[in-house]
């Protein structure tokens, strides 16, 4: 269910959560007396929000914004009229103390969209004497109906927006949230059994806008195709690619993955400059699986269980497929089970190739793959029309072994007319931490040239396909 399209050209954004708690009486279980009670509720809320006790407090700051009192802001140095991006100048870094002072340290550049989290509240206190409790006792079978309602609002803003601008379009989104809330609670109610709403927040091609929308809580994926059908025709979207799924939500920058793993460290690379070349790169997220990780000592064998381990996270966040990312052992026992090794290969430290992943990743993911066969590794130079072709219209990262050496391919600069190329190669044979500035100027992430290859060996390459769905 869309809630609202924000235009921002994803530049900074003012991003506002927090929880609502949603609570009603049911005197009946009269369908329409439930709507209409439950309707009742979400006014009220709405009301509650657009009320003078509402509060927007920026994280990691002493700033606090009243939206609905003339917009009044705390510190004395900030008005309604001060542009927003003052505020990063108050938000605190996890290497400054937190205090009530300004920071004098300046934000660093980045071509990601910055964000200003604020987290919604509610004055408790009112002014002025309170009035005496009233107490009644009536008699009446009847429901209570109790939820929390998750608030993830966003708003994009530029470098002329105003506090008082940002606060009241981000009101105006949070009421239209809660209109949206409502509508889809409605629709998924069961007896006295409410669905949560939950908001995600989507980015799609070529857009210069978020999307937000909303799934009913605890109902997977695999029972929301047709709600992402409807998605995709109001969005023209082709029905070949989960644009909607929930592992396609928009990852924001200030927020950090969970697992560890580093996610795409080839975006902090400079492009080669090939005389009428073109790039052409994976598509979407995967993470960097190498050598020592997850407690894992697979140091001179692994190479080939960590490229296949880079590929499979590449289909799971690109939702593609639910289950986590495979260990070696469940890789070899997959080998096992389609009649590819014996038994004893499980706990071993025998090597796999390209022929493997394919089968672990068609067993495993249900996921097809090409081979290309490279007879000797100069030949290399000539497969840019292929790879390019590749990563338009599969998009998925490669496995190359050749030798007793695998390595996994994120893209190429191809020149059509010069036939120069350049390989992205993303290498599981680094051991170290997950350090960015290591492993991109160490040449762990990097581009290479055709002599990266051994002239003489011969390689194959595993080119895994999308499947065509939504």
């Amino acid at each position: 269910m869309v809630v609202d399209t924000q235009p921002c050209d994803l530049g900074d954004i003012f991003r506002v959560r927090g929880s609502l708690e949603l609570k009603c009486l049911l005197d009946s279980t009269d369908v329409a007396l439930k709507q209409k009670t439950i309707s009742r509720t979400f006014e009220n809320l709405r009301s509650h929000v657009n009320s003078e006790s509402c509060v927007l407090r920026v994280r990691d700051s002493p700033v606090i914004i009243w939206p609905n009192q003339s917009v009044h802001v705390t510190p004395k140095e900030l008005s309604p009229s001060t542009l927003c991006e003052a505020l990063h100048q108050w938000i605190q870094t996890d290497e400054q103390e937190i205090s009530g002072k300004k920071s004098k340290k300046k934000s660093k550049k980045s071509s990601a969209p910055r964000v200003i989290n604020l987290n919604l509240m509610m004055d408790v206190t009112k002014p002025g004497p309170l009035p005496a409790p009233v107490l009644c006792r009536t008699i009446q079978k009847s429901y209570f109906l109790s939820t929390t309602l998750p608030v993830d609002c966003v708003v994009c803003i530029s470098s002329t927006d105003t506090i008082k601008a940002a606060s009241e379009r981000l009101l105006e989104v949070l009421t239209n949230q809660l209109c949206e809330m409502e509508r889809d609670m409605l629709r998924h109610m069961t007896g006295t059994t409410l669905t949560v709403p939950e908001p995600f927040h989507f980015l799609l091609p070529e857009a210069k806008d978020l999307v937000t929308v909303f799934y009913p809580s605890g109902v997977p994926d695999s029972q929301l195709e047709t709600q992402r059908k409807e998605l995709h025709r109001r969005f023209k979207l082709p029905e070949d690619r989960p644009y909607f799924r929930r592992a396609n939500a928009y990852h924001f920058a200030n927020e950090s993955y969970q697992d560890g793993y580093l996610r795409n460290p080839h975006l902090a690379l400079t492009h080669p400059n090939l005389d009428d070349g073109k790039v052409y790169l994976v598509q979407g997220v995967y993470s960097y699986h190498h050598y020592m990780q997850d407690r894992m000592d697979d140091n001179g064998w692994g190479c080939a269980y960590r490229s296949l381990q880079t590929i499979c996270s590449w289909f799971q966040q690109q939702g593609y497929v639910e289950r986590r990312v495979p260990t070696h052992k469940e890789i070899q026992q997959a080998l096992v089970d389609v009649g590819d090794k014996q038994a004893s290969f499980v706990g071993s430290r025998q090597w796999i190739g390209s022929f493997e992943v394919h089968a672990v990743l068609n067993q495993l993911l249900g996921v097809t793959s090409k081979i290309m066969f490279v007879s000797q590794g100069s030949e290399m130079a000539s497969k840019g029309r292929e790879l390019a072709n590749h990563f338009l219209s599969e998009g998925t990262p490669v496995m190359i072994g050749g030798g007793v050496l695998a390595h996994t391919i994120l893209g190429v600069a191809w020149s059509e007319t010069t036939g120069m190329i350049r390989f992205l190669i993303l290498d599981p044979h680094y051991t170290g931490a997950e350090d960015l500035h290591v492993i991109t100027d160490k040449g762990w992430c990097g581009w290479k040239g055709p002599e990266f290859w051994d002239a003489t060996a011969y390689y194959n390459m595993c080119l895994p396909q999308r499947p065509k769905v939504i």
